[in-house]
């Protein structure tokens, strides 16, 4: 069989698109997996199917490098919505795209004919332990001893549809994150592992962050892990509730607005290329 694709990013964090409404993917598991190798597949941090849905325009499934199946992502969602877009399947700009954490609504930014970016609201953030879920006691955990592999860190746990362990540090880069990262996403504590951010407060709503993915490892970006970041700035003191906070990363910047109501997420989406590949 012959699988068409499209490949992507939003902030370098870069995922295999592949439509999927006239299509079924048996074990796409297996394939994101097999795709998703730098080496030997396409390369990716994992593969997106875009499907139909009953409830909105769209439905996006997400999988990680290692096949394990994401309840959300937040660069990816404004790639489907530029695929979209871009290919007149949706010709809206305001979308709403079915996960598995629920209906997400965007709002898109055209130039020229085309999606160059996008604000996505990414529900309410969540903080209640047992939700996230996190092996901790109270109404929240901001801010919290935690020892992972002999070392005490003070963690700040969130949910933007996935598990997120915030850890504030004086310096991103002086952080072994491919020891530190593995370590804490699958910590016990942790009963579905989770995604870990180290955070640098750079003073003026900024921050700088770089992240471990669950399942997939360091990324050049997480949206999720964005959101996270910026909801635990606030929940620490550093950033202002309601303000623009922007989030520095490896792969570039995404602006975060965290609200009572929800969270809201704003980056750009960017194809790379078309391909097919034989399966």
């Amino acid at each position: 069989m012959t699988l068409n694709f499209t490949k992507m990013h939003g902030c370098g964090n870069d995922y295999i698109f592949v439509f999927c409404f006239d299509i079924e993917i048996d074990n796409p598991e297996r394939l994101a997996d097999e795709l998703s190798d730098r080496y030997t597949g396409v390369g990716s941090d994992g593969l997106v199917l875009i499907l139909r849905s009953d409830v909105a325009d769209a439905k996006m499934r997400m999988f990680n490098a290692d096949g394990s199946e994401a309840g959300m992502c937040g660069n990816a969602i404004r790639c489907v919505a530029k695929y979209l877009y871009d290919n007149n399947i949706i010709k809206k700009p305001r979308m709403r795209i079915e996960t598995a954490s629920g209906v997400r609504e965007l709002k898109l930014f055209i130039t020229g004919g085309y999606v160059t970016s996008a604000t996505v609201n990414m529900g309410r953030a969540i903080l209640e332990p047992s939700k996230i879920p996190v092996s901790l006691t109270g109404d929240s955990v901001i801010s919290r001893p935690a020892t992972f592999d002999r070392i005490e860190y003070k963690i700040t746990c969130v949910s933007m549809g996935n598990p997120h362990a915030v850890l504030f540090c004086p310096d991103v880069y002086e952080i072994y994150l491919g020891k530190v990262g593995p370590a804490i996403e699958n910590d016990p504590l942790f009963p579905e592992r989770t995604n870990v951010e180290f955070v640098k407060v750079e003073g003026g709503n900024q921050i700088r962050m770089r992240v471990w993915e669950r399942g997939t490892g360091e990324t050049l970006a997480c949206g999720t892990g964005a959101c996270a970041a910026a909801v635990a700035s606030v929940l620490n003191g550093h950033c202002g509730k309601g303000e623009d906070i922007k989030v520095m990363l490896t792969g570039g910047d995404l602006t975060v607005k965290y609200t009572d109501e929800a969270v809201y997420l704003t980056g750009d989406c960017v194809k790379v290329f078309d391909g097919f590949v034989e399966i």
